[in-house]
């Protein structure tokens, strides 16, 4: 009997040596990080936190250990401290490492194990997304903004070498169409930054309104920020007008507020003044910017307006003026001077833009367009900026040194890359949000088009046209979610989310790691996550929103 018993334990005590790795592992293979990194090893045992875990942080890392700080405890309610200390147990150590460089400016190693949290990095924007990646590692949980009962906050032993493909990872949030509270802009900034995200492209002037604060020219936002009335229906099929005012503005003080956000989240903000095209804003509050010099109002309707500015002297200086105000508020590098769908009809019918023309001993309107946005790539550079637009600004000859944003496919972009210059792929095809998620009845109204997130996914930011050192040129990509049929800050996320976080994948990941079986195993997780944070996004697996 006795006999039969040791066999019987000993039994038993083989078969959980062989079970408790694999319940090990079985955490190990939950670990769910979007994007994908470049590497993932993985270990048993994890890191608990706990009320006394310490923050230690070098000096340059000190608002990012806060931020991580702040972000735990709206879960937790755990108040960590954040100190400069040497390595110890039960501490998230934040350190610079500039024997890293192989990682780039924005890669990070990230070590976890049951002792202790260790995030390295040549740079502090990689110990931002080393952060960002243990906050996904944490149960999703973590983020909310109320303190949760009953979580064990576990973080799985990891080691984690990660950097970015693209060094340009951006959305576009246009809020001329329909203006966006400053409280909305910020909450994108925080989702961009979690999806490692580093490029914020606002949209801030267009026909429908003017949504920057220019001191010079306060006409600019006290007539051309408002309309009388919006569009009801859709342009193909309208309805009608609302016959509701709307309109709005971020003053120079937000602007700066929305920076600097950003510039902690290690976002820079690209600012685009549109030129020479949707300019009826500011037609309406300077009549002179315009061909006819006729009293316009703030345009009401959707799509191509034919009212441009005059290329005039006078016109250039005052849109230069702009810029200069500008750049004061905005230290990136690049300014967007857009440069898309400027109709050229009213220069053809003005006599006084036909004398320009040939003052200019320019042979025809292209050519004076890329006059216009010349001037501004030299005044853009002559303050160390440098100029983008979209591809239409090749048409009549480029600047060299300016960069092209692709938008109607990527043939502008190849053009582009071959002739020498930089480029960032944001073509209809891949990257429009906007455009219909589903071909479900019950969505929400859309300008058109159809792109399923497996589309976005799918995205390859450098065409096969190039060779390998025009590839380079493609500085990366970026999403957009232009917002004539997105009248709401909820309506913006239903639209962008969850595709975004698959463009995200695309911009940050390596290409041969791409797998949209595995996204969407682990967008499963990652859509919790998104629940935490009161995201109005469209959920995979159930109806749409209706």
């Amino acid at each position: 009997m006795k006999i039969l018993l040791a066999w019987g334990v000993a039994l038993l005590l083989s078969i959980l040596l062989l079970v408790i790795p694999r319940f090990a592992n079985a955490q190990v293979r939950e670990i769910s990080v979007l994007p994908q990194p470049a590497t993932v090893t993985t270990a048993d045992g994890s890191f608990i936190l706990r009320p006394d875990t310490l923050i230690v942080s070098d000096k340059a890392n000190h608002k990012t250990g806060n931020l991580l700080a702040q972000w735990l405890r709206n879960a937790t309610g755990y108040s960590l401290k954040v100190k400069p200390r040497e390595d110890a147990d039960n501490t998230i150590s934040l350190k610079l490492d500039p024997a890293l460089t192989r990682l780039g400016d924005e890669g990070y190693l990230l070590d976890v194990t049951p002792q202790r949290v260790v995030i390295r990095a040549p740079g502090e924007a990689g110990i931002f997304y080393g952060v960002q990646t243990l906050r996904q590692l944490f149960p999703p949980a973590i983020f909310s903004s109320s303190a949760q009962k009953g979580v064990e906050w576990t973080v799985p032993s990891v080691h984690v070498e990660d950097q970015p493909r693209f060094r340009w990872r951006g959305a576009m949030l246009d809020v001329c169409r329909h203006f966006m509270p400053k409280e909305f802009v910020l909450s994108f900034v925080d989702l961009l930054a979690l999806h490692k995200l580093n490029t914020f492209h606002w949209h801030l002037t267009d026909d429908q309104g003017w949504r920057i604060e220019i001191k010079k020219y306060p006409r600019l936002t006290e007539v051309g920020a408002w309309r009388k009335q919006t569009r009801l229906g859709h342009e193909r099929n309208p309805r009608g007008f609302d016959k509701k005012p709307h309109g709005g503005f971020y003053t120079q003080r937000d602007i700066r507020e929305v920076v600097e956000y950003a510039r902690q989240r290690h976002i820079t903000v690209v600012p685009e003044i549109e030129m020479p095209g949707h300019a009826q804003a500011a037609i309406a509050a300077y009549p002179w910017l315009g061909v006819t010099a006729e009293p316009l109002e703030v345009w009401s309707r959707w799509g191509i307006n034919a009212n441009i500015f005059n290329p005039s002297e006078k016109t250039i200086l005052f849109m230069q003026d702009v810029l200069t105000e500008v750049i004061e508020l905005f230290p990136g590098t690049f300014i967007h001077v857009g440069g898309d769908e400027a109709i050229k009809d009213q220069w053809k019918a003005s006599p006084q833009v036909q004398e320009r023309l040939k003052e200019l001993n320019l042979k025809d309107e292209h050519e004076l367009q890329s006059y216009f946005i010349r001037r501004m790539h030299t005044f853009l550079a002559a303050k160390g900026r440098r100029l983008i637009g979209w591809d239409e600004i090749l048409e009549g000859g480029l600047a060299p040194g300016a960069t092209v944003m692709s938008w109607r496919g990527v043939k502008g972009g190849i053009t582009a890359a071959k002739s020498g210059h930089d480029v960032v792929m944001a073509p209809t095809t891949h990257t429009y949000l906007d455009y219909y998620q589903s071909q479900d009845p019950g969505e929400l109204p859309s300008i058109g088009g159809f792109l399923p997130m497996e589309t976005v996914y799918q995205f390859e930011p450098v065409p096969e046209d190039l060779t390998a050192e025009e590839g380079k040129r493609v500085l990366g990509a970026q999403a957009q979610l232009w917002t004539e049929y997105l009248p709401t800050p909820g309506h913006v996320e239903y639209m962008a989310f969850p595709r975004l976080t698959a463009l995200s994948e695309v911009t940050w990941s390596l290409k041969e790691r791409k797998n949209y079986a595995d996204f969407l195993t682990r967008l499963n997780i990652h859509e919790q996550r998104l629940q935490h944070l009161n995201v109005n996004f469209r959920p995979m697996k159930t109806p749409p929103v209706k």
